[in-house]
């Protein structure tokens, strides 16, 4: 492979070197060495690769878009510590890894960048290092993986978050019980409108029905409705929204539901009693840089204050867990730059990392089975050390946007609990079309938004249904092993396997090939009206609608035989 190498400090010695190969696995280092120590300037090692069956591009980032642009466009994959991991791939037409390139190093600023050479019909691969400004240093090494086995392209994934793990030093927390199962989150059927004795009505209904956790989002820390964050920082409860913390804790234990609450880790307002203490304590040109910025973790006193608030809301209110927001905010820029003696860290990145790894040994000090959310975009390597939740993006009744960000979560993440986004849907929407939002996130954790006292009589049945569907199949469909065809296009069928057992969802296409397994359940996702099922000739079948209701039994027959399945309903074969 030949490198080209550009950029960086002057006088800065920059290199390749040692490379590797290793079970159809390159490797190569990349070395960087200052004269003296000072704040490295961003530098790029460029290579190039046939694009002989290159047809798309995988990336946790690229995230709707997956087509290959041009080498003057690229597609790129940002990656720093607490926004997005290191990992970039291209995809044959037929899901084979084509080439993926990850880099050992998860927390320092740096981007993978890929796009098609006109002249030569080469895909032109280019890694920039130091993205974003650093804290001074004299040297700089990490390792670059490259895996152009003929696998499938998720395999490639797989082996490459493994690498993570076990190689570069990156141990993921403890998963609790309860981070493995559904959850009521109130964003979307709250926003910042909370009444406590509402919220504890919607948890003996939640519980009743499959649901084991409560998160409590945004609001009660503020008067203000306005969805803003001007009043965040102080974290004090606002008696209007509720009046007794711990009451309110205890009552919701009392219904059989644990609950979490959120915080925006960053975020200091100007409505805050403690922004006049903290105010030459932020990161310049943060949050909207009006009336809302965010802290910066390198002053071990924000540090300080950030634990000690999170340790009282475990310890104190009793709490079962966080939902930490809004990491990917903290950002170097500006004055920020600026050395201050004050600071005991210089480098933003090691400050997070610092925080983060404090805050979650301090609670877990507190409670061992302490649940702990993130969400895209913090949800690479480093980020798995300190949560045991990772959440997809808020992507409200988007379907499509959920499932695709769950099988990249789920290729990603090992065996830390991958959640959906939060389910709702339209109150006068059909029931199938509600019921596709819960098809759509079958293989995580589901967490639902929806009111429950008010929820038609058929959308509460439906998902009633699927919540005890999913708990039935929860092992196959966490524990088991997820394959997605077609990632390019949004996935057009998932499966989860485990111990000879699979379970599809058809999105697009309707062709569910049975024969490796000895028992199939097929969701059918798709608008067809029916499901072709292969191989599976002589097998018995039944048929459910999306509320549970058998509409039809029979044997299969014929190497190929489509059977009526409706929308968001499915077809079980054994």
């Amino acid at each position: 492979m030949i490198f080209n190498i550009s950029g960086g400090n002057a006088g800065a010695k920059i290199f390749v070197d040692n490379e590797r190969e290793q079970d159809g696995i390159f490797y190569f280092d990349v070395n960087m060495m200052l004269d003296s120590e000072a704040i490295p300037e961003q530098f790029k090692v460029v290579f190039s690769f046939p694009a002989v069956d290159v047809y798309s591009v995988w990336s946790p980032a690229v995230r709707f878009d997956r087509h290959l642009g041009p080498d003057w466009s690229k597609r790129t994959t940002p990656s720093r510590l607490a926004s997005w991991l290191p990992v970039h791939s291209l995809v044959s037409a037929s899901g084979r890894n084509k080439m993926a390139v990850a880099i050992a190093d998860a927390k320092t600023p740096l981007s993978i960048r890929t796009g098609v050479c006109e002249e030569d019909a080469c895909i032109k691969w280019e890694i920039n290092f130091f993205t974003v400004p650093v804290a001074p240093l004299k040297q700089y090494k990490t390792t670059v993986r490259v895996d152009t086995r003929d696998v499938p392209y998720y395999d490639a994934i797989y082996d490459v978050s493994a690498w993570w793990e076990n190689d570069c030093g990156y141990k993921p927390a403890h998963v609790p019980e309860h981070a493995k199962l559904p959850m009521n989150s109130l964003w979307y059927s709250y926003h910042q409108q909370l009444d406590v004795e509402d919220i504890i009505k919607e948890c003996e209904l939640s519980k009743a029905i499959g649901m084991d956790t409560v998160i409590v989002d945004d609001g009660w820390q503020t008067d203000d409705n306005s969805r803003g964050y001007q009043f965040c920082g102080d974290w004090e409860v606002a008696p209007s929204k509720v009046p007794d913390m711990k009451q309110f804790v205890d009552r919701v234990h009392a219904t059989g539901m644990k609950i979490m609450l959120w915080f925006s880790v960053p975020f200091i307002g100007t409505g805050a009693n403690n922004f006049e203490h903290f105010k030459d304590m932020i990161l310049d040109d943060t949050g909207n840089a009006k009336t809302y910025f965010s802290l910066d973790p390198r002053y071990k006193e924000v540090r300080e204050y950030l634990i000690g608030i999170y340790a009282k809301a475990v310890g104190e209110w009793g709490l079962d867990g966080l939902k930490l927001d809004f990491i990917d905010s903290f950002a170097l820029k500006g004055k920020s730059l600026e050395y201050d003696a004050r600071r005991d860290y210089q480098s933003l990145e090691d400050a997070i990392d610092v925080l983060m790894t404090d805050v979650t040994n301090t609670l877990r000090a507190i409670n061992p089975d302490v649940l702990i959310e993130f969400r895209q975009s913090y949800v690479g390597p480093a980020i798995r050390k300190y949560g045991n939740m990772l959440r997809v993006a808020d992507c409200p009744n988007d379907a499509i946007c959920n499932r695709q960000d769950i099988v990249t979560l789920r290729l990603t993440s090992g065996n830390t609990a991958v959640h959906s986004d939060m389910l709702m849907w339209n109150h006068d929407d059909t029931v199938e079309s509600a019921a596709l939002q819960f098809v759509s996130v079958l293989y995580s954790v589901p967490q639902v938004s929806v009111k429950l006292a008010t929820l038609r009589e058929d959308h509460r049945k439906m998902l009633e249904f699927y919540l005890a569907f999913w708990r039935e199949n929860r092992d196959t469909l966490m524990n088991g092993k997820v394959l997605a065809a077609n990632s390019e296009s949004a996935c057009s069928i998932v499966c989860a396997e485990k111990d000879g057992k699979a379970i599809f969802t058809a999105y697009t296409d309707p062709i569910v090939d049975c024969r490796a397994y000895d028992e199939i359940i097929a969701v059918n996702s798709t608008r067809h009206g029916s499901l072709i099922l292969k191989g599976a000739d002589g097998k018995k079948y039944k048929v459910l609608d999306c509320m549970g209701n058998i509409l039809e039994e029979g044997t299969v027959s014929g190497a190929l035989c489509e059977i009526k399945v409706s929308l968001a309903g499915m077809v079980c074969v054994k």
